[in-house]
C-alpha cells in the first residue's frame, strides 16, 4: 500500500513518495493499476515470488485508512502481512527505515490507517524526506515537490525503496532491515 494524495498536482510532492514506490513495484509486477470499489487503484500480481496486491488509495492522505481497511478486508490480508510505504520527516532524505508497528509520529496518513484498522502492527517502509528547512511548517514541506537537488537522485531512491519492499516480502523484516538501514 503506497500512501499519497491523488491527482497530478500532487504527483511530485514529498508526501507522494509512497505512490512513487507503488508505481515502480507495479512496473516490476508487469501490470497496471485498475480502479477498485474500495476507493483505490489496485494491481494484483507477483513480486519476489509472492502473490501481492499493490494499492494506492484515491482519497487524500488524511483519509487513507478507509480504503486500506476495505482492501485488507476484501483481500483477507492479515494485518501483519500489510506493508504501508510512506514519506517520513524524521528520516533523512535518501535513507529508508523498515519497521513493524509503532506510533504515527504526527503522520496523518498513518494515523488514519491505524485508526481504521484498529491495529498498528502493520509493516512500514519509511521513505526519508528529511526535515523542513528553517521554520517552514512540516505540512507545507511535505506538500512541496522534491527540490532540484533531491530530484537528481529521486528515481534511484524510489527504486531502492521498491527493492526494500521486495526484500521485505522475500527475506522478512530482520534481513531487510540489515540491508536497507545502512543507507
Amino acid at each position: 500500500m503506497g500512501l499519497g494524495n491523488p491527482g497530478p498536482s500532487y504527483a511530485g510532492n514529498r508526501h507522494n513518495a509512497g505512490f512513487m514506490v507503488a508505481d515502480v513495484l507495479a512496473e516490476r509486477a508487469g501490470g497496471r493499476f485498475k480502479s477498485h470499489k474500495a476507493r483505490s487503484d489496485v494491481l494484483e500480481g507477483r513480486l519476489a515470488g509472492e502473490r501481492v496486491v499493490l494499492a494506492k488509495p484515491r482519497t487524500y492522505m488524511n483519509e487513507s485508512g478507509g480504503p486500506v481497511k476495505a482492501l485488507r478486508d476484501f483481500y483477507k490480508v492479515p494485518v501483519e502481512r500489510l506493508v504501508v510505504v510512506h514519506d517520513e520527516l524524521d528520516v533523512p532524505y535518501g535513507a529508508l527505515r523498515l519497521k513493524r508497528g509503532g506510533g504515527d509520529n504526527g503522520h496523518n496518513g498513518l494515523r488514519s490507517v491505524t485508526r481504521s484498522l484498529g491495529d498498528k502492527e502493520y509493516l512500514r517502509v519509511r521513505f526519508g524526506v528529511g526535515r523542513p528547512p528553517g521554520r517552514m511548517d512540516a505540512a507545507a514541506f511535505v506538500l512541496k515537490d522534491f527540490s532540484a537537488a533531491e530530484r537528481k537522485e529521486l528515481a534511484l531512491e524510489v527504486d531502492r525503496a521498491a527493492d526494500a519492499v521486495e526484500a521485505l516480502l522475500r527475506e522478512g523484516l530482520g534481513a531487510a532491515q540489515n540491508t536497507y538501514h545502512a543507507g
